[in-house]
């Protein structure tokens, strides 16, 4: 997707503590007039004023009140609001305070706080064709507010159907783990970093044209799916399995040599025919490799008899 070079426009609007006093003091006015009339329709006053005149003056001032007093906006820290006029974008105010504004603006209020979306658990194939179940936790934060107001209809909504649009491309793209294959392979569970990278990249992309900043997103749940989840489990433990026995026997060989070299520096080695130093060798492999303590047998022959 392009960017579109941003139409947001920031703006500012004057104080409304000027207009707060204005109608405190209107509506210390319409009542002082009320107060007038009822008093000259009483006869307590002799003006010659018809008392109408006090309380439809009131009247006025009271619905002007209530119409100003619509143009009162109160802007929180890290939020702004959008101003349109009659369907024309006016502005943005970004700064936080307490401002007045003309009453037929409508005002939308939006947050421009950082925002996580911890995604629902998808259950998506790898690049193997291996069912994986994944989520993410993605942290954004609107930085366009036009983009956000007027290029998508729900721009939350939006970033939260590209994040599973992007999670299920990213699944796609990498296996589950490297497998039995040999060297750096990137995998979804064995580089948390490469992937975590690829996937902020790919949603920054994806969101940029909602006004919205990708400021992370990390696979937050890996498995297989539930049906290949048991014969999966058992082949890692094969290879857990093989992994240790390949450690043992290579270490076994080693001290098997050394056990070799020094019998031989002592002497012992003398005399043995190449069938009994076959016999020290397997003896000695057996007790190193076996998963059993050994136990010993006592022989009462010799190896020919």
């Amino acid at each position: 997707m392009e960017n579109k070079r941003t139409q947001e426009k920031i703006i500012q609007r004057p104080s409304g503590y000027g207009m707060l006093v204005v109608i405190l003091l209107a509506i210390i006015l319409s009542v002082g007039l009320i107060v007038l009339g009822i008093k000259i329709e009483d006869g307590e006053l002799g003006w010659g004023i018809h008392p109408g005149w006090f309380f439809g003056i009131a009247t006025v001032l009271f619905i002007a009140i209530s119409f100003f007093s619509g143009g009162f906006m109160i802007i929180e820290p890290n939020k702004a609001a959008v101003l349109v006029l009659f369907g024309t974008y006016i502005g943005t105010i970004k700064k936080a305070g307490f401002y007045w504004m003309n009453p037929f603006y409508k005002k939308s209020k939006i947050s421009l706080r950082l925002m996580n979306l911890n995604s629902e658990k998808l259950k998506v194939n790898d690049e193997r064709g291996n069912p994986v179940e994944i989520g993410v936790v993605v942290v954004w934060q609107v930085n366009d507010t036009y983009a956000a107001s007027f290029e998508v209809e729900d721009y939350e909504e939006f970033v939260t159907i590209q994040s599973e649009s992007a999670v299920r491309h990213l699944a796609g793209q990498y296996p589950y783990d490297n497998g039995d294959e040999e060297g750096e392979v990137v995998s979804l569970r064995g580089s948390s970093e490469i992937v975590s990278a690829t996937l902020t990249a790919e949603l920054s992309e994806r969101v940029s044209r909602a006004g919205v900043r990708i400021e992370e997103a990390r696979i937050s749940h890996l498995a297989y799916a539930p049906e290949i989840a048991s014969a999966m489990l058992q082949r890692q433990q094969a290879e857990a399995i093989i992994a240790a026995r390949k450690k043992i026997v290579d270490g076994a060989v080693g001290m098997v040599q050394m056990a070799l070299e020094k019998l031989s520096e002592d002497g012992v080695m003398e005399g043995f025919d190449e069938e009994r130093k076959a016999a020290m060798v397997s003896n000695l492999m057996v007790v190193l490799c076996g998963d059993r303590s050994a136990s010993p047998v006592i022989n009462t022959g010799s190896l020919y008899n």
